[in-house]
């Protein structure tokens, strides 16, 4: 594949297009499980039901070692309107060592419940993670393999606690959601604000059931792509000496949760070359009823 170090590259060029020209002309759907692993739709998690999703990716920064990071996510309904998270971070590197990186909080606020032809969700994360954190759950800034690639040693001691922000923007055409992220993400020390994108597209592989249980069927089956990428900061804005890449992915579900996969592929020579991603989710319905008495009896 050829890549080029800055996005006014042909190849660059044309999956934007395309994929934006996508968005546009693909003429809305029910609630449907995203497979996404970067970007989020309007979808929140349904009031006193937890899901329990694990978020793997696997890469090589150039002229560094493979890795593996792993997110394990706990996401709780806590109205219709607000769904609550916590993620528990952590990675292997090759040739090096296994970390436990760190923890994200985040909210996700709906402020219209109602469906509409645009649905706008307020995004609020706190992140208490080290240098070494690879799960690339969002790309920022001037974020690049070269941060990747930096040994374990060094990046476990740099401490960073941060905020981020999305509006995220989504909609549902006949069959189809089409979802925006637009991020800004900023280190609590002195940094500036960096900003980034995620863009994803997605749809059932047959919208109308068969009537009978089964597994293979291809309404189990969801399929789609995103595109994310960094934006630069405060002081520089732009696509030069930034990381991107699209993403073609695929979802299944099965009786007792949701497999998902994607491959990502870099863009330009600030990215990895290649980053596959492997998900699960299982939801764990009303788990606030655990808790109550029966009845009043102990």
């Amino acid at each position: 594949m050829v890549r080029s170090s800055h996005l006014s590259s042909p190849i660059f060029s044309r999956f934007l297009t395309a994929f934006l020209l996508a968005s546009a002309l693909i003429p809305v759907l029910h609630a449907q499980e995203k497979p996404y692993f970067v970007t989020y739709s309007h979808d929140l998690e349904e009031p006193g039901n937890l899901e329990i999703e694990t978020k793997t990716a696997l890469g090589r920064p150039a002229d560094s070692h493979h890795y593996g990071a792993l997110a394990t996510e706990l996401e709780y309904g806590v109205t219709g309107w607000w769904t609550s998270e916590l993620y528990l971070d952590g990675q292997t590197t090759g040739q090096e060592s296994t970390l436990f990186t760190g923890f994200r909080l985040e909210n996700r606020f709906r402020p219209l419940m109602r469906e509409h032809w645009i649905n706008p969700v307020l995004y609020i994360e706190y992140e208490n993670i080290t240098g070494a954190d690879k799960n690339m759950l969002e790309v920022v800034g001037h974020d690049g393999q070269g941060d990747l690639a930096e040994p374990n040693d060094d990046t476990r001691e740099e401490h960073e606690h941060e905020a981020e922000l999305k509006l995220i923007l989504s909609s549902n055409v006949r069959d189809w959601n089409i979802s925006e992220n637009f991020i800004a993400e900023k280190n609590l020390g002195h940094e500036p604000w960096e900003f980034g994108y995620a863009l994803g597209i997605a749809r059932p592989l047959r919208t109308l059931g068969s009537g009978k249980p089964c597994i293979f069927c291809l309404e189990k089956f969801t399929g789609g792509a995103e595109m994310y990428g960094g934006l630069g900061d405060v002081a520089s804005l732009t696509l030069a000496d930034t990381s991107h890449y699209i993403a073609p992915i695929i979802g299944w579900q099965l009786p007792k949760g949701r497999f998902s996969f994607s491959t990502g592929f870099g863009l330009n020579s600030n990215s990895l070359d290649r980053v596959y991603r492997i998900g699960w989710a299982s939801e764990l319905p009303q788990i606030g009823s655990w808790f109550r008495r029966n009845g009043g009896t102990r």
